[in-house]
């Protein structure tokens, strides 16, 4: 399995490129801090859980000790919500959509790469039988709402969720439709994706998605 170490998990999270521009003594407290997460949460330190661990301990780390050094906690939230999405790329994601084969290729690739990128505390529920213009499923259960739920820290979650907006939520000829998340209060994370023969604006209008 992949060590789980601070160094590690910060060089593989959204915040690798702002993590250098912070003094040293700031980072050197960022380490100390998710080395305290990773025994405090260890359940979850998994191979599975891997990629999802970088971004819920980095987060919270970043999270808290900028606070700790004096900044408000709007500041801080502000920091690591608009970093987080600020290193986000969304354009493969578009390019690929423009194929007639994306959806097609979602319905067999995304319920492997989700196998293959959870580990212990996450649930989905598959739809086999979708129509051939959609794809849809649900994540009953989300490390993302535990962790962050227990520690009253569900915001993050929630500037988490969001990612998915920016990765999905401007897909050529595709809605992406989202009603509820986990971290922001619902009873599950519903994924709906709905494929057009037009792009949006010809013939059909993009869901608002949270």
């Amino acid at each position: 399995m992949k060590p789980y170490t601070a160094e590690r998990l910060v060089a593989i999270s959204r915040y690798r490129n702002y993590f250098p521009t912070l003094p040293e003594d700031v980072r050197r407290d960022v380490y100390s801090r998710i080395e305290a997460l990773i025994l405090e949460e260890k359940r979850y330190c998994d191979q599975g859980n891997y990629s999802h661990m970088a971004q819920i301990l980095t987060s919270i780390a970043l999270y808290e000790v900028l606070q700790a050094r004096g900044r408000t906690e709007a500041e801080a939230y502000r920091i690591v919500s608009e970093e987080m999405w600020i290193f986000l790329d969304p354009s493969p994601m578009q390019r690929l959509a423009r194929r007639r084969f994306f959806l097609p290729l979602m319905k067999r690739l995304v319920p492997f790469g989700f196998k293959k990128g959870s580990g212990f505390g996450w649930r989905y529920t598959w739809h086999r039988d979708d129509p051939k213009r959609e794809f849809h499923f649900e994540c009953n259960a989300c490390i993302y709402a535990e962790i962050l739920g227990r520690r009253g820290l569900l915001k993050l979650g929630a500037m988490c969720c969001h990612a998915d907006i920016i990765n999905y939520g401007n897909l050529p000829y595709t809605d992406f439709i989202r009603t509820q998340t986990l971290c922001q209060g619902g009873d599950l994370c519903d994924f709906r994706f709905v494929r057009h023969d037009t792009d949006a604006g010809d013939g059909w209008t993009r869901s608002r998605s949270i």
